[in-house]
This record gives C-alpha cells, sequence and structure tokens, in this order.
C-alpha cells in the first residue's frame, strides 16, 4: 500500500445507485441446511424457495396471533 494516495480528482457518489438492492446472505447450521436440501429436493424446489415459503408461512402465523 501507498503512504498517501491522491483523491483530488475523484468523484463523490460516482458508483451510487439509490435503487440498489442487497441480499443478505443467512448461513444455516449443517443439519437444518441437510434437511432443507433434501426436502427441496423432494419437492422439487430451490432451496431458497423452500426456505422463503416457510418464512412466509410463519410469518402469517406469527400475524394472525398478534392481531
Amino acid at each position: 500500500m501507498k503512504t498517501e494516495y491522491d483523491l483530488s480528482k475523484g468523484e463523490r457518489g460516482k458508483f451510487y445507485d439509490a435503487e440498489a438492492v442487497f441480499q443478505i446472505p443467512i448461513y444455516l447450521e449443517k443439519d437444518v441446511d441437510d434437511f432443507m436440501r433434501q426436502l427441496a429436493v423432494a419437492k422439487g424446489k430451490e432451496v431458497e424457495e423452500l426456505v422463503n415459503d416457510l418464512l412466509r408461512h410463519n410469518i402469517e402465523l406469527i400475524q394472525r396471533i398478534q392481531q
């Protein structure tokens, strides 16, 4: 690394995108991951789709209980 950098010609916000959407990685423990992968294969779905479906179902249940 240099001890000093010249940023005088830099452009603030050049790569900023207000529309950008960030995906947060979620790491499952091995036993949960193994189970979800087996279930996804059995149902013919992608793991991400299956996990999202299960979480949406849980969200609906929680919302019903809180009403």
